[in-house]
C-alpha cells in the first residue's frame, strides 16, 4: 500500500489550517488517514507548525513519500534531517550520541532563528503601535487647537458685538443730551428776547 505524507485541509473559508497526516495515496485528500502527525496553521505570523518528528521519521523510514508542501514542513521541523542521520546510524557511519548531538544542535539553532524572527516582529509591531499612537495624538491635538481657535473667534465676535452695542448706546445718550441742551438754551433765550421786545416798546 503506497503511503503519502500530505496535508488535509480543515478550517473555514478564507482561513484554512491543515493536519499533517500519513494516508493511503489512493484515498481522498480530506478522507481517511492512517495517522495524524501534526498541524500546520498559516494564518499566524510566523506560521504555527506542530509536528511529531519521531512519527514522521518512522513513516519516512517505512517508505512513505511526502508531498511537496509536506516535504518543506518536514524539513523545517528537522524530520528529514533526523531521517538522514538515522540512515547514517544504520550504515554505521554515526553513533547514537553523534546523531542526538547533531540533531539537538540543529534544533537549538533553528529555535534561535525563530525566536529572533518573533522578536523582530514584536519590535515592528511596537514601532507601528508607537507611530499609530503619535498620529492619534497629533489628530487629537489638532482637534483641540481647532476647537480653541473657534472658541476664541466666537469670544472675539461676542466682545466686538458688545463693544458695538455700547458705542451705539453711548452715541444715543450723547445725542439725547445734545437735544436736551439745545432745548434748555432755547428756553433760556426766549424770555431774554421777550424782555428785549418789551424794552423796545417802552422806548
Amino acid at each position: 500500500m503506497p503511503v503519502k505524507i500530505r496535508l488535509q485541509r480543515h478550517g473555514k473559508k478564507g482561513k484554512p489550517f491543515y493536519w499533517i497526516v500519513a494516508a493511503d495515496a489512493r484515498s481522498k485528500r480530506d478522507g481517511k488517514f492512517l495517522e495524524k502527525l501534526g498541524i500546520y496553521n498559516p494564518n499566524t505570523n510566523p506560521a504555527t507548525i506542530d509536528l511529531n518528528v519521531d512519527g514522521a521519521v518512522k513513516w519516512l523510514t517505512n517508505g512513505a513519500q511526502p508531498s511537496d508542501t509536506a516535504k518543506r514542513l518536514l524539513s523545517y521541523k528537522g524530520a528529514l534531517l533526523k531521517h538522514h542521520l538515522l540512515g547514517g546510524l544504520r550504515k554505521g557511519a554515526l553513533t547514537e550520541e553523534q546523531v542526538a548531538e547533531k540533531f539537538n544542535a540543529w534544533v537549538a539553532e533553528k529555535d534561535a532563528a525563530v525566536a529572533a524572527k518573533v522578536s523582530g516582529l514584536t519590535q515592528e509591531q511596537e514601532v507601528e503601535k508607537a507611530k499609530a499612537l503619535a498620529a492619534e495624538k497629533a489628530v487629537n491635538e489638532k482637534r483641540v487647537s481647532d476647537a480653541q481657535a473657534l472658541e476664541a473667534e466666537a469670544a472675539a465676535a461676542e466682545a466686538a458685538e458688545i463693544a458695538a452695542t455700547e458705542v451705539a448706546a453711548t452715541e444715543e445718550v450723547v445725542a439725547e443730551e445734545a437735544v436736551a441742551t439745545e432745548e434748555v438754551v432755547a428756553t433760556e433765550e426766549a424770555p431774554a428776547e421777550e424782555a428785549a421786545g418789551e424794552e423796545t416798546k417802552e422806548a
